[in-house]
């Protein structure tokens, strides 16, 4: 393995850090709640006695959320109660209604995977009232010095970059002071009025960012119109302050504070530091200063200070308008300081006053506050969130300015958090690197006045969100009683005595929405699957497997499943060969025309009546009622053809079926209606025989059939008689060329999307009654869209029936990132640009032969959801597939652009200039990440995308074809979820019946037909389909017993224990007891955690429920278990292996004791029908030195104890040592194997690769990395014959070594030499080596190595990556790709991809590796660039944009493990 590929599969999802502001919008947009008219009072559901209490929401901010270096913005929708009964999102909601909010969600609204880690992040706001019209925007820092400035463009639907500033290079070098380790990144903090910002970086350079004021002069007039008039703040200069300069040399945090004239920066710094050794003499040595930062003079005068506060004092909070001040949060004691007033409260015991005379005020009860997070839910209390997960409330008691206390009040208890912010005026965000991420809606009452609303409890819960997700998916309004009774929404009374009234606050929480977490993966072990077949070989086969991980901490602690695929639970299967495609239609035979408006609510509980099935040359009926039968003979459908199409019009009275020549409409089983397709009617009739229907869409009551001729029929619908008649549409006569695909795009909903994009929306809004009139129903079922491609691969939607043109694009294909009107740019750069392009393509024709590349499907949908707007899929003939999310964008200068182009006889000729054009719309290119392109086929093609709106609650498209795959549509973000088990996949449908509930119909190539349902217990909306079983206990590392099906771990939960218990143990080696009676009786009745390790045996559910523990093995106190292994034995006595399960542990008794550890070995019995004796012990043994990695080895048993390495044999009853090596290595972290070669990665001391010769019973060295490294993990990578050795250290880096004799510069062979080296960015905690999968068998470029490995690894941060082999052409080839695209893609926040993945040294020195890893990070852009811009660079590579694609795609097939 000289080169190989870097390849994310799974982004992170631990959240790092989170922020709220106005960045799609501005405060001014946001719309007062209408209180309701009196009238109202007497509506039955109205259960508020009076409208006056709720409480008006207010604008609602953006979520920014950072998880390691993925950006992501989200919209927070709040569903309100409406008053006429329950309004459609119900089921989405948790935690019942108050203040009149049944639910709220978040929903994406852009996604970036950045090229570099946020440190640290801040919102830049105007700070002007809530009438303001000036948009936030997001400064995100990266380590050393890098600052970015983001603002939203409502343009491009995304973010742009507004400002750079970096302080790194040469001319910045000085900053460092000769230092290269800093404690911690840039740490950025903004005004609250939005004047400034500021950032420390390298410790104690302190970088002013001067924020523009609003009309100076550097946002132009030409700026406001064109982002649409909405302005964001932007940064206009910077300057440096040198902290040493004002005497400051420890920085511990900053912030700015409200309520000055100028702004003021607060900076809490220490004098001189002080240790554990030293606190009882140097304690209180921190302090606070407040300079008033003038921008403009750039000076920075001191204004007022305090000094003495204690040392573990670590952030500042500043406390809102009109109180103002700062409070200083330490481990122990909460201090409130401002200019004019101070005051403090002690925590615990542990708080000292700085001399013992005066007694300061304690909180009721003891908790230590260090690394917590806090933010203000009002004015003046503030949320804390403990390192335990607690959420407790302060408040302020003040009067006037001057605050008089601080009172401390217990809450809930929740996740573990990393950050919080405050969202609005009723909801806050709980961020979480170590468990789900939530948003909580609060409510605060004085007194009583909240208990009008009926659902709040006394007692104490806590806010979690470990109800399964299967449960949480399918919530009904009924479930919202549940969760009252399981406690998830309560209100605490903080009721502690001597409140004054004001302090009286009530607070009720209640879960609205959370966001699903899978790290951090510690270890993780890869398992077959329950429903796994075992005669599945090839790429099927890797779908029986799943992977199942440690994630979280204490009570945040679970097993995450993990399966990149989508297996279907199947219920039936059948043999049918041929078959072509299937539908199912409904039919009710009692449906009346009256009935219609009374159906709407229970549409989707209806269930399907028949089942058609379209093989080669016939068709089949099946009636889906309590079983399937055939009833192909008595129903008059049309049988002796195949079927296009099948489908309900006129609200579900009548089926359609379409068929090559004609179609039919049928009333259940009878005809009613049958029309034939003649030729269009500007041809002759001789040549009308052979023109067959060849793609048919269904919008009711339309029905859209493209010919073989490339023209177009429209079958329209008279829902008064139930009868179609066949039109070709007058327009499409002056063909523009023949369509290459077409559909149909029915915009349903109580307010239509696409008529907010027509510039004369106001008008348009009587039309659509005027066309569904004629049914007599005075419903507005939305209106009809025809969304047509042409042969030279332009789009345009026209409206249905009218067919004028809305909207028109020129060269879809081409996959551009935006799609904008045509007629909505100016016309002289117009005409350039078509000249230009038709030159270019000629052009690159000479590069590289592409061949006649068409649109060959489309599809429009907009599934169901308040906010949701419409997606385009279009897929190309090469199986590339675009997709598009629609957008809305008022450009104010557009008018007088189509006013000209039109006088100008533009490009769309005069007659649509009557037609209200979509002029507003716009499409965004959204990237379809986890597919695998598909293979193009010469055959005909049959329809790939099939939309679906409720399979097990779930809604989105289904992808057939030879790379099938779910897309889910959650969050209005695109989940891809691949299904690789039954290969290629012909014809796919809903069916909704008695025996199978919300389930789906697929047919396989190899003709199988089979129905299934989604597996119910994972969750889709995550980058991989994942299943989170709690344990509330931390798990450390797993492992799998393959015969039995499972899976042993290790898991350590925290028990309090009094402290003299504490001490005793950690003396009853040492023998002297005089210190356990020097403790006073106060110290010795405080409680102290300590971590109770035992390894439980869990298997996995068959129905995918929770998993059961079917064993436990405690450990001894104080004794941690530190590894788990299968391990295969050879019994020396029976000449027999055996599987044994082998645990290695160490006694943690201070550094006072020497080490020791145990070795134990279990055999897991052989009877499971009494639990007892499943695990039984055959061996446990004492050794010296903590055992910390245990691995088998050609029978052996290899334990690393402490600092030696020893070989063992197994006799059945004993372990005999037969071998050791005594290198220095300090602790062992990870131990692997491959024949007789053994790698060790040490804790600080790199790795060592070593043999063992069984002949001579030794354990050799071979070589070791002579630098230093703290390893995390480590693995062999297997290329064909070739052995290289991965490592992964604590900066985040991995190096490939590899050993070579004979080469000079290894020193004799004693030295391992670098292969690799590359910059993760995230923690690789565990490295897994799978079998790559062979794509030879599909194209002759693919490698034909069998022996070849890939390593699939877990992190911190949780995401899952992999790196593969390449071969030297493959790597040659997308390596030159990468270099070009450093320069051609623009990419956000100004990052450099390279200079991110350059190994780390933190300041070490360290000589740099070959660069033989390439970034598919980077390369991943490449199929989102427009179709020109590949060819040409690809041209400029000197290659093909086929043979790069076809290269992605088998790395991508070689690596779609699981």
């Amino acid at each position: 393995m000289s080169f190989a590929a870097y390849k994310m599969m799974h982004c992170p999802t631990g959240i790092d850090n989170c922020a709220s502001g106005f960045l799609t919008h501005s405060r001014a947009d946001y719309v007062p709640r209408v209180p309701p008219l009196p009238a109202d009072d007497l509506d039955p559901d109205s259960d508020w006695p009076n409208p006056a209490t709720r409480r008006d929401l207010g604008p609602i901010p953006n979520l920014i959320l950072t998880s390691a270096n993925v950006l992501e913005v989200y919209a927070v929708r709040v569903h309100e109660e409406s008053a006429k009964g329950p309004p459609a999102a119900a089921e989405s909601s948790r935690g019942g209604v108050f203040d009149g909010v049944t639910g709220a969600s978040l929903e994406l609204v852009c996604h970036y995977r950045l090229h570099g880690n946020v440190e640290a992040m801040a919102v830049l706001s105007i700070g002007a009232g809530d009438g303001s019209r000036r948009r936030d925007s997001i400064i995100l820092t990266f380590k050393d010095a890098k600052i970015s400035v983001l603002e939203y463009d409502d343009s491009i639907h995304g973010l742009r970059t507004s400002s750079l500033h970096c302080f790194e290079g040469p001319e910045w070098l000085h900053l460092k002071r000769g230092r290269e380790q800093f404690a911690s990144g840039p740490l950025v903090k903004v005004d609250p009025q939005g004047r400034c910002g500021g950032v420390l970086v390298y410790d104690l350079q302190m970088i002013i960012l001067k924020a523009t004021q609003a009309g100076s002069g550097l946002v132009g007039d030409d700026d406001t119109l064109g982002s649409g008039g909405a302005v964001a703040a932007r940064i206009e200069s910077s300057y440096m302050i040198n902290l040493r300069d004002l005497d400051m040399r420890h920085v511990k945090d900053f912030t700015f504070v409200h309520g000055y004239i100028e702004p003021v920066m607060v900076i809490l710094h220490e004098c001189e530091l002080t240790w554990a050794g030293r606190l009882s003499w140097k304690h209180h040595t921190c302090m606070i200063s407040a300079l008033s930062i003038s921008t403009t003079l750039k000076q920075h005068p001191l204004i007022w200070s305090a000094v003495n506060l204690p040392h573990d004092a670590y952030k500042l909070l500043a406390v809102p308008s009109p109180i103002g001040g700062v409070l200083v949060i330490g481990a122990n004691t909460i201090h409130y300081h401002s200019q004019s007033a101070s005051c403090a409260l002690a925590l615990n015991s542990y708080a000292v006053s700085l001399d013992s005379s005066q007694e300061m005020p304690r909180s009721t009860f003891n908790v230590e506050l260090d690394a917590a997070n806090a933010t203000w839910l009002s004015n003046d209390v503030a949320l804390l969130s403990t390192k335990t997960g607690e959420l407790l409330l302060l408040v302020l008691v003040y009067d006037g300015r001057v605050v008089q206390r601080l009172d401390l009040s217990k809450s809930k208890a929740s996740v573990l958090s990393s950050g919080i912010t405050t969202i609005g005026n009723s909801l806050f965000f709980l961020a979480s690197r170590l468990g789900d991420s939530m948003l909580v809606q609060f409510s605060c009452g004085s007194g009583v006045s909240m208990s009008s609303s009926n659902n709040l409890k006394e007692e104490v819960g806590d806010i979690e969100v470990d109800a399964p997700s299967s449960k949480r998916l399918r919530r009904s309004p009924s479930d919202a009683l549940q969760d009252l009774v399981s406690g998830e929404e309560l209100s605490l009374y903080g009721s502690a005595p001597n409140r004054t009234e004001s302090a009286q606050k009530t607070f009720s929480f209640a879960v609205r929405d959370s966001l699903i977490n899978i790290g951090p993966l510690k270890d993780f072990s890869y398992g077959l699957r329950i429903n796994a077949d075992a005669n599945a070989t090839g790429i099927a086969k890797q779908s029986n497997y799943e992977l199942v991980c440690c994630s979280g901490h204490g009570k945040n602690g679970s097993i995450c499943v993990l399966r990149q695929s989508i297996r279907p639970e199947v219920i039936t299967e059948v043999e049918l060969p041929g078959c072509k495609g299937i539908w199912t239609v409904y039919h009710k035979s009692s449906r009346s025309h009256s009935a219609d408006s009374s159906k709407m609510a229970n549409d989707d509980d209806e269930y399907h009546a028949y089942l058609i099935i379209s093989l080669e040359a016939r068709t089949m009926v099946l009636e889906t009622a309590d079983l399937l039968s055939e009833v192909t003979e008595s129903v008059e459908y049309y049988i002796r053809g195949k079927t296009l199409a099948a489908g309900n019009l006129f609200g579900r009275r009548r089926v359609i079926q379409v068929f090559e020549h004609g179609a039919r409409i049928l009333d259940g089983s009878f005809m009613t209606r049958e029309n034939f397709f003649g030729s269009s009617n500007s041809e002759s009739n001789s040549g009308s025989e052979n023109v067959m229907a060849v793609s048919v869409s269904i919008a009711d009551p339309y029905a859209l059939i493209r010919m073989s001729d490339g023209s177009i029929r429209l079958l329209i619908g008279d829902p008064s008689t139930c009868t179609i008649s066949v039109t070709t549409p007058a327009s499409l006569e002056s063909s523009k060329g023949s369509v290459s695909s077409c559909t149909l795009y029915h915009d349903k909903g109580p307010e239509p999307w696409l008529r907010k994009t027509s510039t004369d929306a106001w008008l348009s809004t009587g039309v659509g009654e005027a066309i569904d009139g004629a049914d007599g129903a005075a419903q507005d079922h939305g209106d009809i869209y025809c969304v047509m491609c042409y042969e030279n691969g332009s789009l345009e939607i026209f409206d249905v029936p009218n067919f004028s043109c809305v909207f028109s694009v020129e060269n879809f294909m081409s996959g551009k990132s935006h799609l904008i009107d045509a007629l909505m740019k100016e016309v002289p750069k117009d005409f350039e640009k078509v000249d230009r392009g038709s030159n270019g393509i000629s052009g690159q024709g000479r590069m590289e032969n592409v061949p006649d590349m068409k649109v060959v499907e489309l599809a429009m949908h907009r599934w169901s959801g308040q906010h949701s707007r419409p997606f385009l899929f279009g897929i190309l003939s090469d199986g590339t597939i675009l997709c598009y999310h629609a957008y809305l964008y008022e450009s104010l200068d557009g008018n007088s652009k189509l006013e000209d182009s039109v006088s100008a006889g533009g490009p769309a000729g005069l007659n649509s200039t009557n037609v209200s054009r979509l002029r507003n719309l716009r499409f965004v290119r959204v990237p379809m990440d986890a597919y695998a392109r598909e293979e193009t086929s010469n055959v005909s093609p049959c329809q790939q995308i099939t939309v679906f709106k409720n399979i097990g609650g779930y809604q989105g498209f289904f992808l057939s074809g030879s790379r099938p795959a779910w897309v889910m549509m959650l969050r209005e973000r695109l989940r891809v979820h691949p299904q690789l088990c039954d290969g290629s996949i012909v014809a796919f449908t809903v069916l909704h019946n008695v025996n199978c509930n919300h389930g789906l119909i697929y047919v396989t190539s190899q003709g199988v037909l089979k129905i299934c349902q989604l597996p119910s217990g994972s969750n889709y909306d995550c980058y991989w389909p994942v299943q989170k079983i709690p344990l509330k206990a931390t798990p450390h590392q797993v492992t799998y017993f393959a015969e039995k099906n499972l899976y042993p771990l290790i898991v350590s939960v925290p028990v309090p224990k009094p402290l003299n218990q504490v001490v005793s143990l950690v003396e009853q080696d040492s023998n002297h007891q005089s210190e356990s009676q020097n403790l006073n009786p106060d110290e010795q009745n405080r409680f102290y955690s300590v971590d109770e390790f035992e390894v439980r045996i869990m298997e996995p559910d068959k129905s995918g429920g929770p998993w059961q523990t079917k064993a436990t093995i405690p450990m001894q106190t104080s004794e941690n278990a530190l590894t788990v292994r299968m391990v295969t034995l050879l019994n020396t006595s029976s000449k027999e292996n055996e599987t044994l399960l082998a645990v290695g542990t160490a006694y943690v008794q201070g550094e006072d004791v020497a080490a020791r550890g145990r070795i134990l070995l279990f055999s897991l019995g052989k009877n499971t029908d009494n639990s007892q004796t499943l695990v039984s012990e055959v061996y446990s043994k004492e050794l010296k030195g903590a055992i910390s990695a245990l691995a088998s080895l050609q029978g052996h048993l290899l334990i690393a104890s402490g600092p030696k390495i020893i070989l063992h044999k197994w006799t059945g009853t004993e372990l005999n040592g037969i071998a050791f090596f005594d290198a220095p290595p300090l602790h062992v972290v990870s131990l692997n194997i491959v024949k007789n070669f053994i790698l060790i990665g040490d804790i600080h001391k790199s790795i060592y690769f070593l043999s063992w010769k069984e002949q001579g019973a030794q354990l050799s060295l071979l070589a070791k990395d002579f630098g230093n490294l703290d390893c995390f993990a480590t693995e062999f990578l297997i290329d064909g014959s070739t052995l290289s050795l991965m490592v992964s250290d604590d900066q985040k880096n991995i190096q490939i070594f590899y050993y070579a004799p004979k080469m000079s510069e290894s020193w004799k062979g004693q030295k391992l030499l670098s292969r690799a080296e590359f910059h993760v960015g995230a923690h690789v905690t565990k490295f897994l080596r799978l079998q790559m999968l062979s794509t030879s068998d599909r194209s002759g470029s693919g490698s034909d190595k069998t022996n070849r490995f890939a390593l699939l690894f877990g992190t911190l941060d949780g995401s899952i990556g992999c790196i593969a082999p390449l071969d030297e052409l493959t790597f040659r080839r997308l390596q030159s790709l990468q270099r070009k695209l450093v320069d051609a893609v623009p990419h956000l926040a100004g990052l450099n991809p390279r200079a991110f993945r350059q190994f780390r040294s933190n300041g070490k020195a360290h000589r740099p590796g070959p660069d033989s890893i390439v970034d598919c990070e980077l390369l991943c852009h490449y199929e989102m660039l427009p179709l020109e811009e590949q060819l040409e660079i690809a041209h400029q590579v000197g290659t093909t944009r086929s043979q790069i694609l076809s290269n992605l795609s088998d790395l991508a097939l070689g690596t779609s493990f699981l």
